[in-house]
């Protein structure tokens, strides 16, 4: 049965990115989305290019019942995903008070609900074979969560969280569970009020390409948590040499439009 790397939120961003490098590097893709036109045309242009074979899953990860869809029809297919990218995920910024809960909700079940049911549903195939690896996409937020971006940084935080503890749990497996973390991308994710902020402004987005990179060598070669950019990292370790009121006011001021 042939292997192949699966990757969420493959129409676009940092996920097609990844797609078209590991196209290049000649793997077998499965892409999962929600716009079947973009997955398709994604499709050709991934199979006419780089010769390799590649699978499209069109499905909404917010929704539970679309997650197991995914994993019945790799299943059903005998496509073992060797490789599981888990990179799906939506953000909003704004106070917390006049957000719309139920769009913070949707983005719980996007973030958090459907990474862990995958992360589950594939961690188990994977350790049965005794091989494999997970790549959750995190954020910078995960060390240094910033108000107006409250909820989307407990998601972040979450997805950091589990796959330190599942790396420990699944190495004695032979899975290996990653987490990326980037620091501001340009990529549709970025809004107008976001490339307002102090944050954004002193701290330039990353091209999507770039971090694609990185995270394809990660998912490759790496292990445990990769911080991408040198400044990224340095900012990640900020909370731990600096009092939290300095912080606070810090990142309050970081994140509130100029």
């Amino acid at each position: 049965m042939k292997k192949y790397i699966l990757i969420t939120g493959a129409s676009s961003g940092i996920g097609l990115e990844m797609a078209r490098i590991l196209a290049q590097k000649k793997y077998d893709l499965i892409l999962v989305a929600r716009s079947e036109k973009k997955l398709l045309a994604l499709k050709q242009e991934l199979e006419s290019s780089c010769g390799v074979e590649v699978h499209c899953i069109v499905a909404d990860l917010s929704d539970e019942r679309e997650v197991a869809k995914v994993y019945k029809t790799t299943e059903e297919n005998d496509w073992i995903v060797s490789h599981l990218v888990n990179n799906a995920g939506v953000g909003l910024y704004g106070k917390f008070l006049e957000l719309d809960a139920l769009e913070e909700l949707k983005m719980i079940d996007l973030n958090v609900r459907s990474l862990t049911l995958l992360c589950k549903l594939y961690g188990r195939s994977m350790a049965s074979r005794n091989d494999g690896k997970i790549l959750n996409v995190a954020s910078l937020l995960s060390f240094l969560p910033f108000p107006y971006y409250s909820v989307y940084s407990a998601t972040k935080a979450y997805v950091l969280a589990l796959s330190e503890t599942l790396d420990s749990e699944l190495e004695e497996n032979g899975v290996r569970v990653l987490a990326l973390c980037p620091g501001p991308v340009d990529t549709g994710f970025t809004t107008e009020p976001m490339l307002k902020t102090r944050a954004y402004k002193t701290n330039k987005p990353a091209s999507a390409v770039s971090v694609a990179h990185t995270g394809v060598e990660f998912l490759l070669k790496g292990k445990g948590v990769k911080v991408v950019g040198a400044g990224n990292r340095l900012l990640s370790f900020l909370p731990r040499i600096t009092p939290s009121a300095i912080m606070k006011g810090i990142k309050k001021s970081l994140a509130q439009p100029q």
